[in-house]
């Protein structure tokens, strides 16, 4: 659907939705007012109501009587890997305001077969594995990801196997030893039934349906940097922007 036939409120939803999986509005900041948005975009105050209607039936937004409508991303917006590149390239940060991750496991070990293909690395039995759990203000888990890396980066970028945050990422930390950096990702994603380790470290029970991905990061050459999986619950929703 071209920009000129999207009805003027989703235009305006789309808009705001990229502000919020930017990171430029917050949890709990106060959206535009019916009036702000009628003149901000030349819309109708009608509108501009479908507006508000709209992100509060995708849960990412709630209001209060006698309060202004205010940003809420709790458990409903899943950041894609393409939405962390972004951020990263923009902003050095991997995480909005109010998310943390919790590294739980970092170490070299023998990666699926799909990864070592992906890595494309000559030995196909050695791969940096960091496992982490993302969680939101709440401290609520709202997503379960491994990330992989060449072996090869183990010498250069060591910090890749400590056990602890890497500031601004570890794309971030590969491009200041290396040189390489991300410009461009490819995810796959798919709706399943939460194993017992999945449902473990989401805080749900098993069966309950996960949204699964898989992710390759790749530098300006077309060569593999990063290769993740996640698992995220459900009743997030991801928001894609052109």
């Amino acid at each position: 659907m071209s920009l000129e036939r999207t009805p003027p409120y989703l235009q305006v939803v789309a808009t705001l939705k990229a502000k919020i999986v930017s990171g430029e509005l917050s949890h709990g900041d106060a959206l535009p007012s019916v009036r702000e948005l009628a003149a901000e975009y030349e819309i109708s105050t009608a509108t501009a109501q479908k507006v508000h209607r709209t992100l509060k039936a995708e849960g990412l937004a709630e209001a209060r009587q006698g309060a202004a409508t205010t940003v809420t991303t709790r458990r409903t917006l899943h950041r894609s890997a393409a939405d962390r590149l972004e951020s990263a390239l923009n902003t050095g940060r991997i995480y909005t305001d109010g998310e943390y991750a919790r590294i739980t496991a970092a170490a070299i070990t023998e990666p699926p077969e799909w990864v070592a293909d992906l890595l494309g690395s000559e030995d196909t039995s050695r791969a940096i594995r960091r496992e982490r759990i993302t969680h939101n203000r709440d401290d609520e888990p709202v997503s379960a990801s491994v990330s992989w890396f060449s072996a090869d980066l183990a010498e250069t970028v060591p910090a890749l196997l400590v056990q602890d945050r890497i500031i601004g990422g570890t794309m971030s930390a590969i491009e200041v030893a290396t040189g390489r950096r991300a410009v461009a990702t490819e995810e796959a994603t798919t709706a399943a039934a939460a194993s017992e380790q999945q449902a473990a470290l989401l805080g749900v029970d098993p069966g309950e349906p996960v949204l699964l991905s898989r992710n390759v990061y790749v530098d300006a050459q077309g060569d593999t940097v990063e290769v993740g999986e996640s698992v995220a619950p459900a009743g997030h929703w991801r928001v894609h922007k052109n």
